[in-house]
């Protein structure tokens, strides 16, 4: 039964940032961005950007601590790539760390797409350039990685003691880094509910896919 639901959480959080990107692509557009751009949820968008104004240094924050889920993703690269090599069967690399380079691949393709398509622009100029905004890949990737660096805790990790300081300290991070984009001002909320419901998405079906090995291991055991 929870492995259903979790499959269906997966696919209800994607199902809704699809949903979410067509409603903030054209309802409510009016032109209250940066050389007079379009913005979808114009409205709600404005009154949130106004409320937070625009923090420079806390932009330049967070974007420097968007490094550290790329060396996440990097380590756990390298475990894989160890586990090949000693194991000479890139088969017999550890299923879970396979799922998760699969899913890293996935979650850099939602990033490079979002890159050449534009569903809004930015609230304020970047270096005097208008940059694309939707959704946020810093929330993209910051909650795309660190609940999945939580999953190999506690999968990896015995230390009971140690297991909960790692898990304490990607929370405070993550939720760090996901108000601290919010308040800094450099995207509109929107931008923000969009990376956080396709992260989610993406989360919840990396999650399901390493625990379905195992329900299928115990059947067979049954």
């Amino acid at each position: 039964m929870r492995r259903k639901f979790k499959l269906y959480s997966a696919i209800f959080m994607i199902v809704s940032f699809v949903l979410w990107t067509i409603i903030a692509k054209f309802v409510d557009v009016k032109q209250i961005g940066p050389n007079n751009s379009y913005v979808g949820l114009s409205t709600m968008n404005s009154f949130v950007h106004n409320l937070t104004g625009c923090n420079m240094l806390l932009y330049t924050i967070t974007d420097w601590l968007g490094i550290v889920p790329i060396i996440l993703v990097l380590v756990f690269g390298i475990i894989g790539l160890i586990q090949w090599i000693k194991r000479r069967n890139f088969l017999k690399v550890d299923y879970d760390i396979l799922i998760l380079g699969l899913y890293y691949i996935v979650v850099f393709i939602f990033y490079i797409l979002f890159e050449n398509v534009v569903v809004n622009y930015r609230p304020v100029l970047i270096d005097g350039y208008l940059e694309v905004s939707y959704p946020s890949s810093t929330t993209l990737i910051v909650l795309s990685v660190m609940p999945t660096i939580i999953i190999q805790v506690n999968i990896r990790i015995n230390n009971i003691i140690l297991k909960k300081v790692l898990i304490y300290c990607i929370i405070v991070f993550s939720c760090f880094m996901v108000v601290g984009r919010i308040l800094s001002g450099v995207h509109w909320i929107s931008d923000i509910i969009g990376g956080l419901l396709l992260s989610s998405g993406l989360v919840i079906m990396y999650d399901y896919l390493i625990k379905i090995k195992y329900y299928i291991g115990l059947c067979f055991v049954l």
